[in-house]
């Protein structure tokens, strides 16, 4: 899989540095993933949630260092790609803030 804004994950490493190694541990994941369908992302990362956003599409959402952190992503399978779209805190992801501006 391709990683679309993998630099904006390298930020969020720097701003949250406890999450630094689960995030390169996520993006070591990702990189080596064929993901074709929802169930194959499923058995490679079983933390992972499927949430449905304003715009009626479908987000996956990850668990960072064991819960302490969220990763939202929208994952097109058909083309390979994983578009990172928002790193938060989980307090942060607990407002569901993000859901609306998604």
């Amino acid at each position: 899989m391709r990683i679309i804004k993998e630099s904006y994950l390298k930020a969020a490493a720097v701003e949250h540095p406890r999450a630094a190694e689960a995030i390169a541990v996520w993006i070591r994941m990702v990189r080596a993933a064929r993901w074709k369908t929802p169930v194959d992302l499923k058995k490679s990362a079983p933390e992972v949630d499927p949430v449905t956003l304003r715009s009626k599409r479908t987000a996956y959402v990850f668990n960072i260092r064991r819960n302490e952190f969220r990763l939202v992503t929208a994952v097109h399978f058909n083309r390979q790609i994983a578009f990172t779209l928002r790193f938060m805190t989980h307090a942060e992801y607990g407002l569901n803030r993000w859901k609306k501006e998604l």
